[in-house]
């Protein structure tokens, strides 16, 4: 298949990407599985060619990682500029300036009036670890809530907080202590009202022995679960009652993805902390917590931070990552990308009954595939059918949920709307074929 941007010269995979896969087989662990059977050469925006010279419309961004797309020329810049200057003193041994100045672009981006500040971390699960740890020295409690369906990380810590048991969990215990699960209020998937949330948290667990409530303002690999209206806002005015800290977990949804810098945003909730990722320097490592000064301040000399934590070329990557969602204003970019998704998933959804819910925020926009529109039995086997028809026509699509029958889209918003279009046509396509077979 050929198309505007797709461009398929080869068998999917082709001999140079099975010659490298057939290494991987000796040298990398069967568990480090990859989406794509195919090796990349080079990205560029919203395409990926291979090593083959295959070129494909990508739909992952990197697992969410490329908000500002493959490789964008004044970040790449950024990052030789850097490199070239000092790559690592570790930001406690000899300061630099690029970590100051990300940290004052972030606090000042952060919702809410009161001051923030900012810790860099290199991972979201260590940004997640880092804000449940300053949690629990700031309340002298130990507790944290998390929810049903969440994603939050593959540590020991996280592990416990993430709620699909395959394949992150089975096997890897004993968990971590004093995590408690409760329901979320899921429009599609459950009947549990705002009224029912503060009885089932009593029924758990000791409000007062709770430090804090992490939470997705809108879950990621969980599903793309948008919570129900209120819901955030009711929790908010709770865990301010009860003396926990409210943290947002924005590692996926922030970031612009959304139509809002971060998703939270679009309920005008200011939270303790805040967790980044991801976008934050286009894949490079870097994490951040975001939080209230005071909550920082309770904190004693060296108890937070990482030989490597905010390293200057991250740092420099993300400022101009920065610049670039300001300058080509990416916020509007992912609202007109988001109707376009969405009307094209709700087209769809009236086509094939496979379809079963249309949901999220922005151009974080998902939709949940089911068996059956009545009984919602989740359509998993028809899901991964539809992810590798996708690819073998070039388009790289992720799937997601507990039951692993989302397909989630994590464009680039540097996306064009010709190459939007065709990788659509594809995934129309592709769940047209399945459904059909």
């Amino acid at each position: 298949m050929s198309g505007r941007s797709i461009l398929i010269k080869t068998e999917i995979p082709g001999p140079k990407s099975r010659e490298i896969a057939a290494r991987k087989e000796r040298y990398v662990p069967s568990a480090l599985d990859p989406l794509a059977p195919f090796y990349i050469a080079e990205g560029k925006g919203a395409l990926v060619r291979d090593v083959d010279g295959n070129q494909f419309i990508d739909f992952t961004g990197g697992w969410g990682c490329l908000v500002v797309g493959h490789t964008p020329e004044r970040v790449v810049k950024a990052i030789r500029d850097q490199a070239g200057k000092f790559t690592h003193t570790d930001f406690t041994a000899i300061p630099y300036e690029p970590f100051v100045a990300l940290a004052e672009r972030l606090a000042g981006l952060a919702p809410g009036p009161s001051p923030k500040q900012v810790a860099f971390f290199n991972s979201g699960a260590e940004a997640i670890e880092n804000a449940v740890k300053i949690s629990r020295r700031y309340t002298r409690r130990s507790g944290v809530v998390v929810f049903e369906h969440a994603f939050h990380g593959r540590t020991l810590l996280t592990m416990t907080m993430t709620h699909k048991a395959k394949p992150y969990k089975s096997g890897f215990g004993p968990f971590a202590s004093d995590i408690y699960r409760l329901p979320l209020p899921n429009p599609y998937r459950n009947n549990m009202g705002i009224e029912d949330f503060e009885r089932a948290f009593l029924a758990l667990v000791d409000p007062e022995q709770v430090a804090a409530v992490v939470i997705e303002p809108l879950q990621g690999e969980g599903g793309f679960i948008v919570p129900q209206d209120g819901f955030l806002e009711y929790l908010r005015e709770f865990t301010t009652e009860h003396g926990i800290l409210f943290v947002a977990d924005e590692i996926q949804c922030g970031f612009g993805r959304t139509g809002k810098f971060f998703a939270i945003e679009h309920v005008g909730v200011e939270p303790d902390l805040i967790a980044v990722a991801k976008s934050i320097a286009v894949g490079l490592p870097l994490s951040a917590v975001i939080g209230k000064k005071e909550i920082f301040d309770r904190l004693p000399g060296s108890s937070i931070g990482g030989t490597y934590v905010g390293n200057p070329i991250a740092c420099r990557a993300g400022i101009e990552v920065l610049n670039l969602i300001e300058e080509d204003r990416l916020l509007d970019r992912a609202v007109a990308i988001g109707k376009t998704i969405r009307n094209r998933f709700l087209d769809m959804q009236k086509k094939y009954p496979l379809v079963g819910d249309v949901r999220g925020l922005g151009a974080m926009l998902g939709m949940e595939l089911v068996k059956d529109r009545l009984t919602k039995a989740p359509a998993k086997a028809e899901c991964a059918a539809i992810v590798q028809e996708c690819l073998q026509n070039g388009l790289i699509v992720p799937s997601a949920g507990i039951y692993g029958n989302v397909i989630r889209l994590l464009v680039a918003l540097v996306i064009t709307d010709d190459q939007l279009g065709e990788g659509l046509d594809v995934l129309d396509a592709a769940i047209r074929k399945v459904s059909k077979g």
